[in-house]
């Protein structure tokens, strides 16, 4: 099936066209920046980082969030119809794909408490340690997600 993949037309113009590939990669960056950019920024806001910063922020930033995410799954199927077959195997990948639901599964679950936290404190940090902890846990997912993407390349 995998194969079948890779062998459509589309699938073969993001693997052999000389623009494809490396402009999907740039979406896919953009898409990466945009998503672990504001996640990464909210984690160390509830972490204790950056006092002066309104959590409020954050819940105007959702629907940005779910743009990059979007621009990343668009991007990433269609880098991975190129290579289906290799990258179903890989490692690095499916860590990479793993972390990206962890962390994606935790942005969704820490959305309520981030908007409670910003209603009981009027913006300011009020981070339970459970939300604490869970904020530690994002970043680190996506540190790992960016670690195993990056890793794709090198490992096989």
């Amino acid at each position: 099936m995998l194969v079948t993949l890779e062998s459509t037309a589309l699938a073969r113009w993001v693997g052999e066209s000389f623009y494809a590939y490396p402009g999907l990669l740039a979406c896919h960056i953009i898409g990466l920046a945009i998503v672990v950019g504001i996640f990464s920024m909210r984690d160390l806001k509830l972490l204790g980082f950056f006092p002066d910063l309104d959590i409020r922020v954050f819940s105007s930033l959702n629907r940005l969030a779910l743009a990059g995410f979007t621009i990343n799954a668009i991007s990433g199927l269609l880098l991975f119809s190129s290579q289906a077959s290799y990258l179903a195997t890989s490692v690095p990948f499916l860590t990479k794909i793993a972390c990206i639901t962890a962390g994606m599964s935790l942005a969704y679950q820490l959305r309520p408490a981030v908007l409670l936290a910003a209603t009981v404190s009027g913006g300011q940090q009020l981070a339970s340690p459970g939300l604490t902890m869970k904020a530690g846990l994002s970043l680190a997912i996506w540190i790992g997600a960016i670690i195993a993407g990056r890793l794709i390349a090198y490992i096989f």
